[in-house]
């Protein structure tokens, strides 16, 4: 079922969870595409639909992006990832919010474990999965990562809005205090795989539980395929969330 969490129209939200049973744990899905507005979060339907019959209610999110028509980027697209969350606490729906998982692929990485951080929350998040996050936004800045879409995101390189940066990147917000699980494939040529290699380092040494999954020979895009080997990780890593 879709939901509006606020007046824009990139401002929406599908749920889905099965019909008895409940209350369900809530995975909420922030979708990649280096927050540009003609990526949505159809990207995730189907990693949505497994978790549905795994017993899981899906909250699938859609946001503000950049873009002409979205005029989503910082602090806009953090905002709405926060309201779409906070959202789940006055759904009339079988949900537990004391089990609520935050999934992010590619750029949704980003937002997802900033998302965790949010010092006023009212849904909190019990755990944070990225698949093949952009995990450190003055490193993707300066890699031109996305054929150079962090700058646009940001309204500047880090240099030169160096505080949006220390805001927004989740390398520089830990500890998070919320277990976390990144997995990342070896053959990224989207998102290199130092990207959650140098985040894991960093979040242990912070004090936080991380899970570091790298798959060898894999690319950017299998996390998206609920019947691969990469999603199958993300999937056992759940299980501690299930009843």
């Amino acid at each position: 079922m879709r939901h509006r969490y606020g007046s824009h129209f990139h401002q929406f939200g599908d749920l889905l969870h099965l019909s008895d049973g409940g209350p369900f744990p809530v995975a909420v899905l922030v979708h990649g595409g280096y927050w540009r507005e003609q990526h949505t979060l159809e990207l995730s339907d189907d990693l949505a639909r497994d978790l549905s019959r795994r017993g899981w209610a899906a909250w699938n999110v859609e946001f503000r992006r950049v873009g002409e028509v979205s005029g989503g980027g910082y602090p806009t697209t953090l905002q709405d990832v926060a309201a779409a969350i906070d959202f789940l606490s006055g759904l009339d729906a079988p949900l537990d919010l004391d089990r609520v998982v935050a999934i992010g692929h590619s750029a949704g990485g980003q937002l997802a474990l900033w998302a965790a951080a949010r010092p006023d929350a009212a849904v909190g998040l019990a755990g944070v999965v990225s698949q093949a996050g952009v995990h450190d936004l003055r490193e993707a800045d300066r890699l031109g990562l996305g054929e150079n879409a962090t700058a646009p995101f940001m309204g500047g390189h880090a240099d030169d809005v160096p505080d949006r940066y220390a805001d927004a990147s989740p390398i520089e917000r830990v500890p998070l205090g919320v277990p976390q699980l990144l997995v990342h494939g070896e053959a990224d040529e989207r998102v290199p795989v130092d990207m959650s290699r140098g985040y894991a380092e960093a979040a242990r040494a912070a004090g936080d539980e991380v899970d570091l999954v790298l798959r060898p020979g894999e690319d950017h895009f299998v996390h998206l395929d609920p019947a691969g080997g990469a999603w199958g990780d993300v999937v056992g890593w759940l299980g501690r969330f299930e009843a």
